[in-house]
């Protein structure tokens, strides 16, 4: 092989080196939100003033239209950004750090979904997210809505995690300030049991008293799973749990505990 032949081998391998690593121009990370190790932006979007909707439910195209049981609809700063993973951690792990490290700063989880119940991929990518490159596996995709802690209330945040075809896994993730205060949202039922069963306890840090709206919502979560049982602590704990019978949640599944929390909190019985 001629010197000028391997040379522009050489040269061609660091090229492609180099644009397999470089990232987008100008990204950066949301503060709120660790990189996760070996990770690189490959999308990144910044609008001073933009209208999302994000779903609270599973996606489904109906004559035509987009259809869902609940959703987010918000305006104002939108950052957004798409991570490629690196290909020795998957998806699914990746993702639980990123809505970890984000629970771990109180943010609210107003949804999650896991695989097929969140609906087809392809609307994700191209219907909510406006990005071609988060089209994957049905199977291999995780969706949570979740919103900042005060003082950033009305902060939105989603996170979107896909597997492809071609087995490379990204992360996307957008923060979204209102420029209006948000209304309350509430969590769905289902949520909130996949909470509960994922880390064997649901704090809700700013529900002191039961509520009819909180009541009602709880009861029907503990109610998708009726072998279910749980502890239930905080300064009000007896008067959630009466509150609960109330919602058709039998007694003999609740006991009460005495740990000083705030809020309310429940714990999976073993």
């Amino acid at each position: 092989m001629s010197w000028f032949n391997s040379g522009a081998i050489a040269i061609s391998l660091v090229l492609a080196s180099t644009s397999v690593f470089a990232e987008v121009a100008g990204s950066r990370d949301l503060d709120v939100l660790p990189r996760f190790a070996g990770s690189k932006i490959v999308s990144f979007q910044e609008s001073a003033e933009l209208e999302r909707i994000y779903p609270q439910g599973a996606i489904r195209r109906i004559s035509g239209k987009l259809r869902y049981e609940r959703e987010v609809a918000a305006q104002g700063q939108l950052t957004a950004l798409t991570y490629q993973l690196p290909s020795t951690h998957s998806a699914d792990e990746v993702f639980a750090a990123a809505r970890e490290a984000l629970q771990a700063q109180n943010a609210e989880l107003l949804y999650w979904c896991v695989g097929r119940e969140c609906g087809a991929s392809s609307l994700w990518a191209n219907a909510v997210f406006n990005n071609a490159t988060l089209y994957g596996s049905d199977d291999q995709q995780s969706y949570a809505l979740m919103r900042l802690a005060e003082p950033r209330q009305d902060t939105l945040l989603a996170l979107y995690s896909i597997t492809r075809g071609n087995k490379r896994a990204y992360l996307h993730a957008e923060m979204l300030a209102a420029s209006q205060p948000l209304s309350e949202v509430l969590p769905t039922p289902a949520t909130l049991l996949r909470q509960l069963k994922s880390s064997g306890e649901l704090r809700l840090l700013k529900q002191v008293e039961p509520t009819d709206a909180w009541v009602e919502l709880l009861g029907r979560s503990l109610r998708l799973d009726s072998t279910l049982r749980v502890s239930i602590s905080g300064a009000q704990a007896n008067a959630w749990r009466e509150a609960l019978i109330e919602q058709r949640v039998r007694s003999s599944r609740m006991e009460l505990d005495e740990i000083d929390v705030t809020g309310v909190q429940l714990k999976i019985l073993r």
